[in-house]
């Protein structure tokens, strides 16, 4: 186990006891916790299955016997409940246990058929509480989980450098001709052979009028010279993620990407001085669109400045003009990617994963964006 592993599992019990105090305030009796990143950041426990059972006292990881051994290794705050395969069997005689009436479920997680089968076995147990409260719970966990501890934002850092690096050996080696897919590949193994787990989402790589899809997918399509590629990638390093796009052009580059180059950079740049820990997520956002709207480009601004990073790509805070409540908070760490799209010809994002402070942000990613830096081959 490495230092920074142990310092994260050292933090579990300051988790915990955070989220009791999330309890008392909800005036739950337990606490069922499913959702993947949350089940982790709570417990350390990384296998694929298994529910958190937490009370003011308790704090139990029923899981299957895949993973029994696992659970003791990376749990072991928790105890640990061999139900096997049948959870719902065993949730009746588990809350008896704790004495819960009340009991919360993520219900941003957990599907309806999944909460009837827990709902009706316990309802139908012979044994157990019968008069059970099941009450819905939102982002108890991921409210926590949205401000970043020392140990985890080193560990984005780490997951940052290993984008920065693999972009920078993959770039050299463009040429036109490449398909969008060959780039996509040449950059998921220079991530893994740099150390990443995985890639954090599947990598997009778009060129032209591909590229005026945020979301695209790398296709086997030709890149032609002279027009604007969007890389959007991310890597997975000890469980926690990365996200950065840089629009870029093989060849000489046209007036348009000139002008729309400058114009997201403007933008980004402009969020990343004016963001700081109070604002609200749409206050955040506002400091690039107002740039972008200025120029006559709001129409081609349709998504948010930035989502929260960390043991999920996609995760709190929000940097949207929807994000009117919950000021940012120093530690929240998060992207911030404006963009450009036109329909007919193609797209520019620019997007960082900074560190949100009291005074500022820290910019953690470091691949060149100058206008210059983006004309390879």
């Amino acid at each position: 186990m490495t230092q920074l592993v142990e310092q994260v599992v050292a933090e579990i019990p300051t988790r915990l006891a955070a989220l009791r105090g999330k309890l008392a305030e909800e005036e739950l009796d337990v606490l069922l916790v499913s959702q993947p990143e949350n089940r982790r950041y709570l417990s350390g426990f990384t296998g694929s299955a298994g529910v958190l059972l937490i009370s003011q006292e308790a704090a139990i990881l029923a899981t299957d016997f895949r993973y029994y051994t696992q659970a003791r290794e990376e749990a072991p705050d928790f105890e640990l409940a061999e139900v096997g395969y049948q959870f719902k069997e065993n949730l009746p005689k588990l809350l008896a246990r704790l004495d819960a009436r009340r009991v919360g479920f993520e219900s941003e997680h957990l599907t309806v058929a999944e909460f009837e089968r827990w709902r009706d076995a316990v309802a139908e147990a012979e044994e157990g509480p019968r008069e059970v409260e099941w009450v819905p719970t939102k982002g108890l966990v991921e409210q926590l989980r949205a401000v970043k501890s020392a140990a985890e934002i080193e560990f984005i850092r780490r997951a940052v450098a290993v984008v920065d690096q693999a972009f920078a050996q993959v770039i050299e080696t463009l040429r036109p001709g490449m398909r969008e897919r060959e780039v996509a590949w040449a950059l998921h193994a220079a991530m893994h052979e740099l150390g990443a787990e995985k890639p954090s989402f599947d990598i997009i790589v778009a060129a032209g009028p591909a590229g005026a899809k945020p979301h695209a997918r790398a296709t086997d399509a030709e890149i032609p010279p002279g027009v604007p590629i969007v890389i959007d990638m991310g890597a997975v390093v000890d469980g926690y993620c990365s996200d950065m796009t840089r629009t870029i052009v093989i060849g000489e580059p046209d007036a348009t990407f000139r002008e729309i180059y400058s114009l997201v950079l403007e933008a980004q740049q402009a969020a990343e001085a004016g963001i700081r820990a109070g604002m609200t997520g749409a206050e955040a956002d506002a400091l690039a669109r107002d740039i972008i709207k200025a120029a006559g480009h709001e129409e081609h601004f349709g998504h948010g400045l930035g989502h929260g990073v960390g043991l999920a790509v996609h995760e709190a805070p929000r940097l949207s003009f929807t994000a009117t409540d919950d000021p940012l908070q120093p530690g929240m760490v998060a992207t911030v990617e404006p963009g450009v799209y036109l329909p007919e010809w193609g797209g520019v994002r620019i997007e960082d994963v900074v560190v949100i402070h009291e005074d500022g942000v820290e910019v953690l990613t470091q691949t060149p964006k100058a206008l210059e830096d983006q004309v390879v081959g």
